[in-house]
């Protein structure tokens, strides 16, 4: 990949293909862009898909955000971009996607990177990635299993930890994630609160919530890498929501700060 805004493939509906067009005019207009070189910049590899979630959607609705914040977002639909050579030009892989299978070559590029310093962020389906590797599973912390929807309020349980300092909770319409395969060598920052609390609709009062809380974000570590996950983030209800747009420049910020410094700023 080359530049600030690769797209694959190319055969995606007109109107995301304005949209990303319009973000890409953005980043490269926006005054207060953080320039390549910059100590506070970074780079980030949003890792998508052509499912449901629509990740190139939430890309157009991302990536100009975070641009003048000193965060750059490259898009790819191609799993043959992890890789290790095409992965050393970034701080952080971010997946949002649907991809049910990760090659053996594959995997040990991600797990290379984030033993190396690397950042990752899993988003919300993410955590259904690459089902046929035990190991993914357990370097995301935990895998989706069920869900319901709804208007909730998170619980920030963890509001001294670096990600969550100075964050407000976020209420959003979502979907109500329930987890499984938990790994316990993590750190949960929020949580989302099971039926009958926080003004939740009234679906959300199904049987399938077990009581109590289950936990919505979380973070580990890996080697010298970082993992952020948050469960956050179906459509575009949350993507623009500004409370989830901050947590996640703090997840990725998070996730980074151990990248080898010859990534940053690298094209």
């Amino acid at each position: 990949m080359a530049g600030l805004f690769t797209l694959r493939p190319l055969n995606m509906r007109p109107a995301i293909k304005i949209a990303l067009l319009f973000c890409a005019l953005v980043a490269f207009s926006t005054p207060s862009l953080v320039v390549a070189g910059s100590n506070d910049s970074l780079r980030v590899l949003f890792l998508g898909d052509r499912a449901g979630h629509r990740p190139a959607e939430r890309f157009a609705i991302l990536q100009p955000v975070l641009a003048t914040r000193g965060i750059e977002l490259v898009y790819t639909q191609d799993m043959n971009d992890l890789n290790s050579t095409n992965l050393a030009r970034f701080d952080c892989l971010m997946v949002y996607a649907n991809i049910t299978q990760i090659t053996p070559d594959q995997e040990k590029a991600l797990f290379d990177f984030v033993s190396a310093g690397g950042g990752f962020a899993p988003i919300h389906c993410a955590s259904f990635c690459f089902q046929n590797s035990s190991n993914c599973v357990a370097l995301v912390g935990g895998q989706f299993q069920r869900h319901l929807t709804g208007v909730f309020k998170e619980t920030i349980i963890n509001a001294d930890h670096p990600v969550m300092k100075g964050l407000t909770p976020i209420e959003s319409w979502d979907e109500t994630y329930v987890h499984t395969k938990h790994n316990t060598n993590r750190i949960v920052l929020a949580e989302r609160p099971y039926r009958g609390t926080n003004a939740m609709t009234a679906n959300l009062g199904n049987t399938s919530d077990p009581g109590g809380a289950e936990p919505y974000t979380w973070v580990r570590e890996h080697g010298k890498g970082r993992v952020f996950y948050t469960a956050w983030g179906h459509d575009q209800r949350t993507w623009t929501n500004t409370n989830f747009q901050a947590l996640v420049e703090s997840g990725i910020r998070w996730a980074s700060a151990n990248s080898p410094t010859q990534t940053k700023g690298k094209k």
